[in-house]
C-alpha cells in the first residue's frame, strides 16, 4: 500500500510516505505556515520515491486534539488529496501518535491545550498495537490523574508546561509525528477503515477557541 500522511497539530509540521511498510518523512519546527509547507514536504518525498501523488492509494492526518488551525490544515490536506482521486482517508489520534512515537509500553501523551487546560490520554502498548486506557479529555493541570500502577511514562509539551504532574519520568519534547500517524494508520487502511474524504473530521475535544475578556481579566 502507498499513501500519505500529515500532521500539524503542534508546532512541529510534518509529512510522511508509507511505501508497502517503508516510511520516508520530513519535518520541520515552524509555528506557523504549516499550510505552505506541507505541500512543498509532500512533493519533495513523491519525487524522492520516484512516483506521482496519482500513485497514492490512501490519506492518513493527526486528527487532533491540538491546535485548531493545525487540525484543520491536516484534515483539508487530506480531504483535498482524497477528494480529486477518490482516495478513502483515516484520522488518527495525535495523542496516540505521540504514544506511538514515545516507543514506551505505558505513555500518558499530554499536550498543553492553552488556556491552562491540557489535551491527555493514557496508552499501554499491547502486541503491536495501542490500546487507549482511557478516553482524551482536555482538563486543568489540577484534573490531571496518573494511571494506576508503575512504569508510566509521560511524554508531550503539557509536561513541559505544567511540570511532571505526578510521574516519575517525563520526555517532553516528544512530539505526534506524521511517521507515527502512518505507522498507525497502516493496519487499520489494510483492514478497510478508511472513510470517504468528505466524512472526515477533527477531533478537537475541547470547542472553546480562546478566553473570553472576562476570563483573561481574571487571570
Amino acid at each position: 500500500m502507498r499513501f500519505c500522511a500529515f500532521e500539524t497539530a503542534t508546532d512541529w509540521c510534518s509529512v510522511a510516505l508509507w511505501l508497502d511498510g517503508e516510511v520516508h518523512s520530513l519535518e520541520r519546527r515552524a509555528p506557523n505556515g504549516h499550510a505552505e509547507l506541507a505541500l512543498p514536504m509532500l512533493a519533495r518525498l513523491l519525487a524522492g520515491a520516484g512516483i506521482g501523488a496519482g500513485d497514492l492509494q490512501a490519506v492518513a492526518f493527526g486528527a487532533g486534539p491540538g491546535a485548531f488551525t493545525g487540525l484543520r490544515i491536516a484534515c483539508g490536506l487530506a480531504q483535498g488529496i482524497a477528494f480529486a482521486r477518490d482516495l478513502p482517508v483515516i484520522g488518527v489520534s495525535t495523542l496516540e501518535a505521540i504514544a506511538e512515537e514515545s516507543g514506551a509500553a505505558r505513555t500518558v501523551a499530554c499536550l498543553d491545550a492553552r488556556m491552562g487546560e491540557l489535551y491527555w490520554a493514557p496508552y499501554e502498548r499491547q502486541a503491536l498495537c495501542l490500546r487507549e486506557v482511557s478516553p482524551a479529555r482536555c482538563t486543568p493541570p489540577t484534573g490531571f490523574v496518573p494511571p494506576p500502577g508503575e512504569g508510566w511514562i509521560g511524554c508531550g509539551n503539557g509536561f513541559e508546561a505544567y511540570g511532571p504532574m505526578g510521574l516519575a519520568r517525563v520526555l517532553p519534547d516528544v512530539h505526534p509525528t506524521a511517521s507515527a500517524v502512518a505507522r498507525l494508520a497502516a493496519p487499520r487502511l489494510v483492514a478497510g477503515d478508511g472513510v470517504d474524504a468528505a466524512l472526515a473530521a477533527p477531533n478537537y475535544v475541547r470547542d472553546k477557541v480562546a478566553l473570553t475578556q472576562v476570563e483573561l481579566a481574571r487571570r
